[in-house]
């Protein structure tokens, strides 16, 4: 028989991680009433409503879930950064997002931030998602799909549910498109930064970047 010399190897390179987890736990009764507390001061976004305190992490009621969150944060530089660098990352803003049914979630990405978060306190698993868009300035050709897969993608959605926790590379846009579901899905979002030094002293390309946490 001859032999297939069709056969080709097809490899993926530069990636874009997203990186996803869960909790694994319930909010407790402290937390919950804080968040739930915080719908009375809420500002209107395009298409949903966040909270007005932009560093909820920072509250007394949330101690736990920062340092678990940030315990997250510090895998995912492990696992997908792993860098020689001295540098620990840190978590800037964090606010919650509100969005009903027939709302949406803007499409957009994050300023002056490295990695971007998403934890979900409330959401559907058979309706909720998170949409993500390639980053690309132009396309100089377009064919049409017959098929689509991680290759030929602009976008790609994940479905998310309560206790989920996603991150992703700040510049990553993405999106909530129009809610499905009579379920509040709330979820809070977060900014991470790093402090330390980085690149190198030899090749003139050494920072260092320190803030007080």
């Amino acid at each position: 028989m001859e032999e297939n010399k069709n056969y080709a190897k097809i490899t993926g390179i530069f990636p874009t991680p997203v990186y996803q987890t869960s909790l694994f736990r319930d909010l407790n009764s402290k937390e919950l009433s804080f968040i739930d507390d915080l719908k009375n001061n809420k500002h209107k976004n395009t298409g949903n409503y966040n909270s007005a305190n932009t560093y909820i992490l920072n509250e007394t009621p949330c101690s736990d879930l920062k340092k678990e969150l940030q315990l997250v944060i510090e895998d995912y530089f492990d696992k997908v950064i792993t860098t020689k660098n001295k540098v620990k990352p840190f978590i800037t803003q964090s606010w919650l997002n509100w969005t009903k049914e027939n709302e949406h979630h803007h499409k957009h990405n994050h300023s002056n931030s490295l990695v971007s978060g998403v934890f979900y306190i409330n959401a559907d698993e058979k309706l909720d998602k998170i949409k993500f868009f390639k980053n690309t300035l132009h396309d100089l050709i377009k064919l049409e799909a017959s098929e689509y897969h991680l290759f030929n993608s602009d976008s790609w959605w994940f479905p998310v549910k309560t206790g989920d926790i996603i991150l992703f590379p700040s510049s990553l846009t993405h999106m909530v498109e129009s809610k499905e579901g009579n379920n509040l899905r709330t979820s809070l979002a977060f900014n991470v930064f790093i402090k330390g030094t980085l690149g190198e002293e030899t090749d003139m390309t050494e920072l260092t970047i320190w803030k007080k946490i």
